[in-house]
């Protein structure tokens, strides 16, 4: 499949640090055979580490992501514009050429607190439930 025939998602979160990035990643990872995964933030800033260092334990490598505007993508055709947090939701701009919208809140990984490990544990809990429900939502049908 050519890269003009796979359907295009955009995932959209506030700051495209943490779930909007894990959830390109694994869709790319996932079903990127079918799909191309692209993200970002209605007030981007940067790709958090944490994110980083639990991907790169499912051997999904977020180092060279970048934390994007989602104005960036106005004009660009998808297939799907999901957001990932509910207050990206609220603010989302809208897409003409988007096909379907839909949103999928979770858990703010980048607000947990305590010790780092325990910190780590939001974060992987955040990145096994998007994985969960991208295979079942896109990787399945």
């Amino acid at each position: 499949m050519t890269s003009k025939e796979k359907k295009k998602v955009l995932f959209v979160c506030t700051h495209n640090s943490a779930r909007s990035q894990m959830a390109e990643g694994l869709l790319q990872a996932s079903c990127g055979n079918r799909y191309e995964g692209y993200s970002g933030g209605t007030e981007p800033s940067e790709v958090s580490p944490c994110a980083v260092r639990v991907m790169g334990e499912m051997g999904i490598d977020l180092s060279h992501y970048k934390s994007k505007n989602v104005l960036k993508f106005i004009g660009k055709k998808f297939d799907h514009v999901v957001t990932v947090c509910d207050q990206a939701q609220e603010t989302c701009p809208f897409f003409p050429g988007a096909k379907n919208y839909m949103h999928k809140g979770f858990q703010d990984p980048s607000q947990a607190s305590g010790t780092d490990e325990e910190i780590l544990a939001v974060f992987r809990r955040v990145r096994d439930e998007l994985k969960a429900w991208i295979e079942q939502t896109f990787c399945q049908h």
